[in-house]
């Protein structure tokens, strides 16, 4: 790949988002009804590729076991409102009625609500109420509070362990407290571990081996562009999955067969972007903005990250994207919007059936060509 010459001391390599590619059709078409859009992470099986992100103003426990049932999979912020406060609806209802004329104002109140303590208890009880519906369990922690919380989220009973960050690394330096071993840590567990983000090969290989059994792909929702203003940071997403999956690829070959998922995580607006992101390489796509629209999202339509509140450097900001229909409708349809914000799981398949392929594993497979986007 050729470098582009930024200045005399400094050279750059040409990245794209998902908005500057484009599907090509193959030679045939197929049958929605005949795509098979499942997905499995170890012995776990799902009828969609599509992960909830653990984001409070997505998933809920409620929110979790409606998208388990309704075929995908659901990751709790075990972070957020959820395990602060043993009743965090009237913290929800202040959030959402919250100014959006005053952003420093509402930022400091959510940095005041979330000041409450996690507690242990409260990760035990909204896990179990999601594992007595009888859904697949998965709950959430930041690098910063795994170490304090995993083993109540593994006596919990969790299916499935999310480790998820802007940036996480399999080797984190720190003179001031003892950093995470990832690959000693995985290796202890019980259960398989999903972690991230990375944006591109080497930490991602790094973390393929570390034992983990997929990828987070991306800076996560709802702060990529502030993250950019502040940090200087930004994953150009199509360029970063194709490098993940060449990592996912050449581990293979270098474990003998261990076979790493992907999953896509930022950048995933609307059922467009989420199936360039599977024809890029993803396996998965974890998602926040598209499931914040459903009438049932604990944020009533507002969409906001865990970076949103941080103490030290607040990124991302509380945005309102309103509702366009039931989760179910937001999933499968039927829909009346033409944007891409309901009936993504149609779109998916459709979109599959219209390049000509079956299943998601072959879709990777897909050409694709660099085009200008237009809005």
């Amino acid at each position: 790949m050729t470098d582009l010459q930024i200045g005399m001391s400094k050279r750059a390599r040409r990245t794209y988002s998902l908005d500057e590619i484009a599907l090509v059709p193959a030679r045939r078409t197929r049958d929605a009804n005949d795509v098979n859009i499942s997905w499995q992470i170890d012995a776990f099986k799902f009828d969609t590729p599509i992960i909830g992100a653990p984001m409070d103003s997505v998933m809920s426990p409620a929110t979790a076991i409606a998208l388990g049932k309704l075929g995908g999979l659901g990751v709790l912020n075990l972070e957020g409102l959820w395990t602060r406060y043993e009743d965090p609806q009237p913290y929800f209802d202040e959030i959402t009625a919250l100014s959006g004329d005053d952003a420093s104002a509402a930022t400091r109140r959510m940095q005041e609500i979330y000041a409450e303590p996690i507690k242990a208890e409260l990760i035990t009880a909204r896990l179990a109420e999601i594992r007595e519906s009888g859904v697949i369990v998965a709950g959430s922690l930041t690098p910063q509070n795994t170490q304090e919380f995993y083993e109540t989220v593994v006596k919990a009973g969790v299916d499935l362990f999310v480790i998820r960050g802007t940036t996480v690394s399999a080797q984190h330096v720190s003179a001031n407290r003892e950093p995470l071993d990832l690959k000693k840590f995985i290796y202890e567990l019980d259960v398989p571990v999903i972690v991230g983000g990375v944006t591109g090969y080497t930490p991602a290989m790094h973390l393929m081996r570390t034992g983990a059994a997929g990828v987070l792909v991306g800076l996560g929702g709802g702060a990529t562009l502030t993250t950019r203003r502040g940090l200087g940071i930004q994953a150009a997403m199509a360029t970063s999955i194709s490098d993940v999956a060449a990592a996912r690829s050449d581990y293979l070959d270098e474990s003998g067969g261990r076979y790493v998922h992907v999953i896509a995580d930022g950048s995933l607006g609307r059922s467009g972007d989420m199936i360039k992101a599977l024809a890029m390489g993803a396996d998965a796509v974890m998602v926040g903005a598209p499931l914040a629209r459903a009438e049932e999202a604990p944020g009533k339509g507002w969409y906001w990250g865990n970076e949103a509140h941080s103490v030290d450097f607040p990124r991302g900001v509380r945005t309102q994207l309103g509702a366009v229909g039931s989760l179910e409708e937001v999933l499968y349809g039927p829909s009346a919007h033409a944007d891409g914000t309901a009936n993504i799981v149609g779109a998916l398949r459709r979109a599959l059936a219209t390049c000509g392929y079956t299943d998601l594993k072959s879709f990777q497979r897909i050409d694709v060509n660099v085009t200008p986007y237009v809005r």
